[in-house]
């Protein structure tokens, strides 16, 4: 049995927000606890979990708990409650270590202009801090990473440093794809990943499991135990299965203890300076259930924008079949884009997006062989011979683009804790409401129109789109501004109402951009680790 749960600061999750941080804090000294909702995951056990399921997702390797249950992304509505109108199509993991576990790898950074919409395209809102603001913190995260990049390329993203390791290689299919792509004015790029192209932080390099999503097998790819362990080893703590409940509070508005329940009951931590860091749907629900008296409507809620403004880079795939073999599942599953089109003036209008280039064939869109070879039983009656030939023609051919674009901040996009349907522990389910943005669907429909034009050029056939595709990139619900009013934390992520609690992971991003969000969520917890060594001494 625990029994210290005294600390000098309490972090609610192990992501890649809450173990960074964890770490940075350790590190220098501080008493740090950790609560995570979910287990510890064994790597090999998962693997071969996923090996020998006969229904692969980005699921399959993990299983949700009794304490800690989460969206399957093949049955959402078994832990999210559809508040409506539309669906949303990303999940996470409740896990130590988070969904770093499943995540892609994709570490870009932002870029200036997605900084200040606002001010610059007329839309959405401005962040309180600037790109200048963030630049060192990117490059830090960079390091702690592993981030393997090509440090000449133009994404876009003004840069100080060099990338710590080298990009990795362009696949076969990347250089037959940029052959044709690059004289159309779109420039195939290597994606800066974090994963490793040499061995680093005691990581293998890269060998090409194409399984990154839903699992690295040697953790060639980054994900946040690395920092998780750091952070043990520095003399952090942390406990599994332990689910916050509730944020209390003193009539002066400080936070005294987060209650937790574990197998054994209910418990309280207490810490001098807290972090909430369990994820854009989760860290919202706990703010949300903290409610009593004295805050009706939940901690850290004067504002009403806990919950609301749920961002996602809503995607359109476009998929093929090129005149020549391609050769996908050979390699990470994505290795390259096409970042010269997510800034312009067309966002006053439009959302811009930016063009993942897959090495995974139709397994998005359609599924794996195995997968594909029962739609074109149901889709073209084919079986035997026939089917088996058509498989073996197809599959090596097979290619597909990804265009994540933006969804704008809207007020009634937004996640509340369900009181009338509880989870498997008791605790109450998210329920979302989302609806697509016209911004969004404009940018997928320029998406289209231009993808159609890459296979034209390309002389692809068999051509298929699939809009609104979740990209597991889940965003907004506890945004940051200058405005106690109509934000929840301030810069430093410090909440506008209790001066001792701060959010921490991408729920604080007031707008997207079109880049995924991992990389930005570690530069923003470095830079917040910074700012409570600075804060906690007022606590001494």
């Amino acid at each position: 049995m625990q029994n210290n749960l005294n600390a000098d600061v309490v972090i609610v999750g192990s992501g890649v927000a809450g173990s960074l941080i964890g770490w940075t804090l350790a590190s220098a000294g501080l008493n740090v606890l950790i609560l995570e909702a979910g287990e510890n995951i064994d790597r090999d056990k998962a693997v071969k979990t996923y090996q020998q399921s006969p229904n692969r997702s980005i699921d399959t390797p993990y299983i949700p708990t009794k304490y800690a249950p989460f969206p399957y992304l093949t049955e959402p509505d078994k832990y999210f409650v559809k508040g409506g109108p539309d669906n949303f199509g990303s999940s996470y993991v409740r896990a130590a270590g988070g969904t770093t576990w499943h995540w892609l790898g994709t570490a870009l950074r932002l870029t200036p202009n997605d900084f200040k919409l606002k001010s610059t395209y007329g839309v959405g809102v401005d962040w309180p801090i600037s790109y200048n603001d963030l630049e060192p913190y990117y490059a830090k995260a960079e390091t702690q990473l592993g981030v393997s990049g090509n440090s000449n390329d133009d994404l876009g993203s003004p840069r100080n440093n060099q990338y710590p390791n080298p990009a990795l290689d362009f696949t076969y299919s990347d250089l037959k794809l940029k052959s044709v792509l690059d004289k159309l004015g779109l420039i195939v790029s290597q994606t800066p990943q974090a994963r490793n192209s040499k061995p680093y932080q005691n990581r293998k390099p890269c060998c090409g499991n194409a399984s990154c999503i839903p699992i690295c097998p040697i953790q060639a790819k980054y994900d946040a135990t690395v920092h998780l362990n750091l952070a043990i080893e520095a003399g952090a703590r942390l406990l599994t299965n332990s689910v916050a409940t509730f944020v209390q509070t003193d009539p002066d508005g400080n936070i005294i203890g987060i209650k937790f329940k574990d197998p054994e009951g209910e418990k309280t931590a207490k810490g001098k300076i807290y972090v909430i860091a369990a994820h854009s749907i989760e860290t919202p629900k706990l703010l949300l259930m903290s409610k009593d008296g004295q805050y009706p409507n939940g901690v850290a809620n004067s504002s009403d924008q806990v919950g609301r403004n749920l961002m996602d880079n809503l995607t359109l795939l476009a998929y093929a079949v090129h005149p020549e073999n391609l050769f996908p599942y050979r390699s990470p599953l994505s290795t390259a884009g096409i970042e010269n089109l997510h800034d312009g003036e067309f966002r006053r209008s439009r959302s811009a997006f930016r063009i993942e280039i897959g090495n995974d064939g139709w397994s998005w869109p359609v599924g794996f062989p195995p997968d594909y070879a029962v739609w074109l039983n149901q889709t073209k009656n084919l079986f035997g011979k026939d089917l088996r030939d058509q498989v073996a023609k197809d599959v090596p051919k097979q290619f597909r683009f990804a265009f994540l674009t933006e969804s704008l901040p809207n007020p009634d996009n937004r996640i509340v804790p369900d009181f009338d349907n509880l989870d498997s522990f008791g605790i109450p389910r998210p329920k979302i409401f989302y609806k697509y943005d016209d911004y969004s669907l404009a940018g997928q429909r320029e998406g289209q129109t231009l993808a159609s034009q890459m296979f034209a050029a390309l002389g692809a056939t068999e051509i298929g789109y699939q809009y609104n595709q979740g990209a597991g990139h889940i965003n907004g619900t506890c945004r940051m501004g200058d405005d106690p009013k109509t934000s929840v934390v301030d810069k430093y992520q410090k909440t506008h109402d209790h001066k001792n609690l701060y959010i921490a992971g991408s729920s604080v991003f007031p707008t997207e951009g079109t880049n995924n969000p991992t990389l930005t969520i570690a530069a923003m917890s470095i830079r917040l680790a910074e700012q409570i060594q600075k804060d906690i001494k007022n606590y001494v």
